[in-house]
């Protein structure tokens, strides 16, 4: 199957095939087909589905390449291209937005947009799956929606300090230092999400606070977001002690991945078991991300399935 632009535009052209091609490797590797290219001719290899869509994808770029297209827009079409079979035209006219410094923020995928909307509707919320699915940014993106709507006073950012199978020895610095590196995908998204320097304004008036997991026990959270990330490192009892501090007016996200538990061999996951315990509660929401939920550079997903088909082989 293949395309041809013309008039021949040598501009738009090039802004569509990236530096050595990287736009066309990219779309490439995420729909699993060949693409060569001879002038302004694209001839497409491949499965006859994803020739259709890498076909459409190209022509779709092609509007775009008045100027050079950048990478992540690149991969977040990728995305959208693989999900749209899968978007009904009730879920695109009923897709929650949310409001932060990135106008029309929303899901890429039916999950996400889910997700979205039972953070808007219940007060305790889990998003459950694998890494790149949106769990911790959108969680995010909800909290900075909440506090720009005026629906809670302040953020509250929980992550138990738990090494992914290396040891720091002891970090410097005061307790806020010290686990920095571990909230560092909070802080990233927050950024994003509202500006470097709004964000320090919110740190330091206290409308956006860091608190341990440990340093939990005995609060009770009022008029808040709280955002409970790598929830999969929480024991049980760490679980139970956190989502018992939920006060008045507050909502609270939690969030993980249940295939990378970091914990001590033999220590129960407090994630696992509040999905067992919790599942039949009111006023609870579960979202359980999948492999296809993945927003991420195209080969993170494949990544994650080659590694889920290696565990259920053979041993």
């Amino acid at each position: 199957m293949q395309v041809a632009f013309n008039p021949v535009d040598n501009s738009r052209l090039a802004n569509l095939c990236g530096v050595l091609d990287e736009n066309l490797r990219q779309i490439e590797t995420a729909l699993n087909v060949t693409i060569a290219r001879r002038g302004e001719i694209f001839q497409v290899s491949g499965e006859a589905e994803q020739q259709e869509r890498a076909i459409r994808l190209l022509k779709d770029f092609y509007q775009r390449a008045r100027r050079p297209l950048d990478i992540d827009d690149i991969q977040l079409a990728l995305v959208e291209v693989v999900h749209k079979p899968q978007l009904s035209s009730s879920d695109a006219g009923d897709m929650p937005v949310l409001m932060t410094r990135r106008v029309g923020l929303h899901g890429r995928t039916p999950r996400q947009n889910t997700y979205i909307r039972q953070m808007q509707e219940y007060d305790i919320t889990f998003g459950i799956g694998p890494a790149g699915t949106g769990k911790t940014y959108l969680a995010v993106a909800g909290a900075v929606d909440a506090l720009e709507r005026d629906l809670v006073k302040r953020i509250v950012l929980v992550r138990p300090a738990v090494e992914a199978g290396e040891k720091l020895g002891f970090l410097p610095g005061d307790l806020v230092q010290k686990v920095d590196p571990y909230l560092r995908p909070l802080y990233d998204a927050l950024y994003d999400l509202m500006g470097f320097d709004k964000t320090t304004r919110q740190f330091e008036k206290g409308v956006i606070e860091v608190a341990p997991l440990a340093f939990m026990r005995g609060r009770t959270l009022n008029h808040a977001f709280i955002i409970l990330d790598e929830a999969q490192n929480t024991t049980p009892e760490q679980m139970k002690m956190f989502l018992t501090r939920i006060g008045f007016g507050s909502r609270a996200v939690v969030t993980g991945d249940i295939t990378q538990i970091d914990l001590a061999r033999g220590q129960r996951c407090g994630l696992i078991e509040a999905r067992e315990v919790l599942h039949n509660v009111r006023g609870l929401a579960f979202s359980e991300f999948q492999n296809e939920d993945v927003v991420r550079h195209p080969l993170v997903a494949r990544i994650i399935e080659a590694y889920d088909a290696y565990g259920k082989g053979p041993a």
